[in-house]
């Protein structure tokens, strides 16, 4: 049997804010937008755009995170697959829907602009010895580390290092 493939990723922005919902048995269902866009250059070198518009679902953990984090026109990347629905509406007209549901999802904003924002932002600031030819003067340098980095950093002295 031959395998195939059902695989989509997408990096665009949300159309609209996202919509949490609840299935009847309690499983979390997230729904929004998602617009990419395509640019080319005509023959005649006349610049064109084409939006596209993608309807996203995201289930479980991973639909309460989407909801909380991301906003409409925040840049997102979208991993899934598509699944597409057929329904016949009041009308008696055949409607069908593609949608992506979402497997993976990154927010690709900075976090200050909106969403998730950290308890404490702050990086520790680290002040390094270094010996110049005249004499040693500290320097500054704006490290991230751990509390346990700081704390080994903190206990160890020039006479702990073998060299």
């Amino acid at each position: 049997m031959a395998r195939s493939i059902n695989k989509v990723i997408l990096i665009g922005n949300l159309t609209r804010d996202p919509e949490m919902r609840y299935t009847p048995d309690g499983q979390p269902v997230t729904t929004f937008g998602v617009a990419t866009n395509r640019y080319w250059k005509t023959k005649e070198g006349e610049q064109k755009e084409d939006a596209e518009f993608h309807n996203i679902v995201a289930w479980g953990k991973l639909a309460e995170i989407c909801s909380q984090i991301l906003k409409k026109g925040k840049r997102v990347y979208v991993e899934g697959r598509l699944k597409t629905q057929s329904w016949e509406g009041k009308d008696g007209v055949n409607r069908s829907r593609t949608e992506i549901v979402v497997s993976d999802m990154v927010a690709l904003d900075p976090r200050s602009a909106g969403g998730y924002e950290p308890e404490s932002r702050e990086e520790p600031e680290i002040v390094v010895e270094e010996e110049s030819q005249e004499k040693k003067k500290p320097v500054k340098k704006a490290q991230k580390a751990s509390s346990k980095e700081k704390e080994n950093a903190e206990e160890i002295s020039e006479d702990d290092i073998p060299f």
